[in-house]
Order: C-alpha cells, then structure tokens, then sequence
C-alpha cells in the first residue's frame, strides 16, 4: 500500500504513532470533539494517562461520552478550564502534547482560540515535553483570529533554540488559503 500524503492532521497521527508508547503520558490541550483524546488514549494503553483540556462544557461532555462509549474513559482527567493552566494539572516529563487551534467543530464559531492564551500554552507545554517529546499543533488560519494566531505562533517557534527543539511546518500550498498547516516541534 502506498503511503498517502493527506493533510495536517495526519501527518500528527504518524508521528504520534512513532512518538508515543503504552505507558506514557500525554496531553490533549485542546479536546474539542474528543477525537484526539480517543486517539491518544488508544495509544497509551492501559498504563498511561492522557490529560485533557478544554474552555467548553460541550467538549468536555462529547469527550467524555466519545472516551466512555469506547471503554477508555480510565485512561483520560479531562479539565474543564483553558489549555494556559495545564501546568495545574501537576504532571512532568510528557511524551506528547496536542494542539488543534481554532473553534469547536459543530460549536459556536464565535468561542475561538487566542494568542494570548495560546502563547503562555506553549510555554508551559514546552516546559512539560520529556527529551525526544513533541508537540503538535495545528493552526486553522480561515478566520481573523486564526490568521493572527497562525502568524503569532509561527514567530514564537520560530524564536525557539535549535539546540534544543527542532520545529518542522507542514502545509499544502495549493490548498487554498485558510488551509490548516501544521508544527512538530520535538524536545531536543
């Protein structure tokens, strides 16, 4: 079978699948529908811990109901509170974070993201990556606020050490523009 070239948050999953073994633990910034949750759940197996965050009572019930209904719900803490207090959640050395920018799927459009959170986010989720973790993010710049965001976020890994991460930008130019791009950035 050859290997399909498909959009950002694929290329996530290959290197989560590469990255995160059972037994770790991993983040979920932003849960949204829950379907990373689920995914990394899957991939932490019975002895890791997957934490999740969102700012919406929806996401966390569709979360927790996705989770419950496929008998995983064990695995996860999901925290109804923004993705800049993660650090409360009173964990180190994670192998892997998750961050999909943007609204809620099927949400209210209005209730988005913000580089000002974003950005202490990313702080502390740098500060919480074990050597060899990674952080994925994923921009969805098709509005005002996802444009500034994607920019800000693209300036500030930019900035990062490369002795100490290595930040990869994934996008597909001819998919028009509000595209999602993608960020791997891997603890050095």
């Amino acid at each position: 079978m050859a290997y399909l070239l498909r959009s950002a948050r694929y290329l996530s999953h290959d290197v989560l699948k590469e990255t995160v073994q059972p037994g770790d633990t991993v983040i979920d910034a932003t849960m949204g529908n829950g379907h990373d949750t689920l995914y990394l759940c899957e991939l932490v197996g019975e002895d890791g811990r997957v934490i999740a965050f969102d700012v919406q009572a929806q996401a966390v019930e569709s979360t927790r109901q996705r989770l419950t209904e496929a008998g995983v719900m064990n695995r996860a803490t999901l925290y109804h509170m923004g993705h800049e207090r993660m650090d409360e959640a009173g964990i180190k050395d994670v192998s892997a974070i998750v961050f999909n920018l943007g609204w809620l799927p099927g949400g209210d459009k209005s209730v988005t993201t913000l580089w000002e959170t974003t950005k202490v986010a990313l702080e502390k989720a740098l500060s919480l990556l074990k050597k060899h973790g990674v952080l994925l993010l994923c921009a969805y710049p098709g509005h005002a606020e996802g444009d500034r965001e994607r920019s800000e976020v693209m300036k500030f890994l930019a900035s990062l050490p490369p002795q100490q991460y290595n930040v990869l930008h994934q996008r597909f130019p001819n998919a028009g523009p509000g595209a999602p791009e993608n960020f791997i950035i891997q603890k050095q």
